[in-house]
């Protein structure tokens, strides 16, 4: 018979996961970064219009960072010219929904 899981236990942990999320998510850029690529891949420069105000380098930045995280994937395709999109991934495809009730809750509950 399998012992009942402590409650404290099980809160903590999803807090502590719940804080990983959002400490990666609330990093500048990250979900616009996954908002833009939502609506389908895209090359560097069609992510650098679409997100108003981001600089190249922090672009380049957030890319990187949400690749090593298993959120999205880059694709090089030979050339010439070589060209690299980026998509979501399934992880990153599961979050989504999430992301957009989050949205819905800050529009309506949160000050501009």
């Amino acid at each position: 018979m399998q012992a009942a899981e402590d409650p404290i236990t099980s809160c903590r942990g999803k807090d502590a996961s719940l804080a990983r999320a959002f400490e990666f998510l609330g990093r500048r850029w990250n979900a616009e970064v996954l908002g833009a690529l939502h609506r389908g891949p895209s090359g560097f420069r069609e992510l650098s219009r679409a997100i108003d105000g981001i600089s190249d380098s922090v672009l380049s930045n957030r890319l990187s960072a949400l690749t090593s995280a298993g959120l999205i994937i880059r694709a090089v395709a030979a050339g010439p010219p070589v060209s690299v999109s980026y998509s979501l991934t399934t992880a990153s495809r599961a979050l989504m929904p999430a992301l957009e009730q989050i949205a819905l809750w800050a529009d309506e509950h949160l000050p501009r």
